[in-house]
């Protein structure tokens, strides 16, 4: 993949990941779906906590809206579970550790 400088009413590149319990994910089988994909450094750091738990917070509102929320971050799917569990978060986190996804849409 190569690096996106993505504006608004881009296309976001596709990606296949696997989430905290080790299940593919894929963005072209989100196709139709409105998606809030959100990139952080690292789980349990003070920033990367606060966003997660903000769009937690709201996620329901979100869920009503048609949302769907995806974290990525290059934490492995261990460190994502605990992430989650620690602070109840109700999406899915994908491990992006050899950081393609991260890098395919130019956050690192």
């Amino acid at each position: 993949m190569s690096i996106t400088h993505l504006k608004e009413g881009d296309k976001a590149p596709d990606f296949l990941g696997k989430d905290q319990d080790g299940k593919e994910v894929s963005l072209s089988e989100l196709k139709g779906k409105r998606v809030v994909l959100f990139f952080y450094p690292k789980d349990m750091t003070p920033g990367c906590t606060a966003e997660a738990c903000d769009l937690g917070e709201n996620y329901n509102d979100l869920k009503k809206r048609g949302f769907e929320v995806i974290g990525i971050s290059a934490d492995d799917a261990n460190k994502h579970q605990k992430f989650i569990a620690k602070y109840k978060l109700p999406f899915k986190l994908i491990a992006d550790t050899d950081r393609k996804v991260i890098e395919a849409f130019g956050v690192w």
